[in-house]
């Protein structure tokens, strides 16, 4: 009977082995969303303000613009999706590092800002690795900043980057949450 009991242990039903790369997604989720509920704090303002507040279109060209159609979507593969997610991240990173200190620079408060950017860099860090991991390179990034005058210069940026990044955390999970069916990645 103790035998059979032995016999039973190592063929009992165990989880398919799990890609590595399956935790750090799950990882890189969990910052998308924290990230999400940053990006409305990076002005400081309230709903009615926002509203009444005129934002001249997309002032920072270095900002990514994420294609976003069901064609799109569909269509990724997730090394070319990591590498894209790792450029898009790291302008972010730079952007609102920017935003943090012209925040400082012009005596507004750069608390969001250095939050944000610090999911960023876990981000970040989650995407270097599972692109070496998957055996891709890390694609270089730079992106052109403008300057700032004054303290309404630095809160139309930080609306600009705020709206912005809101829409870069709700195509980074949808890709994120793709790569891991794509990478055969248990459910939770």
């Amino acid at each position: 009977m103790l035998l059979l009991a032995e016999l039973f242990v190592p063929s009992s039903s165990y989880p398919a082995s799990r890609s590595p790369l399956c935790g750090m997604l799950t990882s890189m989720i969990h910052q998308v969303e924290r990230l999400m509920k940053l990006s409305g704090k990076l002005h400081n303002l309230t709903g009615e303000e926002l509203e009444h507040l005129e934002v001249a279109g997309n002032r920072l060209a270095g900002l990514p613009d994420m294609e976003h159609t069901a064609a799109h979507i569909d269509s990724l593969k997730v090394n070319e999706s990591l590498s894209q997610l790792f450029m898009y991240t790291q302008s972010f990173r730079l952007h609102v590092d920017w935003l943090k200190t012209a925040k400082e620079n012009v005596s507004l408060s750069s608390q969001p800002a250095k939050e944000a950017n610090t999911h960023l860099l876990h981000l970040s860090t989650f995407l270097n690795a599972s692109l070496h991991q998957i055996g891709e390179e890390v694609p270089p990034s730079e992106s052109p900043l403008p300057e700032v005058s004054t303290p309404f210069d630095v809160l139309q940026f930080s609306v600009e980057i705020s709206k912005r990044l809101r829409m870069f955390c709700l195509w980074s999970k949808r890709v994120l949450l793709i790569s891991q069916r794509l990478s055969r990645c248990p459910r939770h």
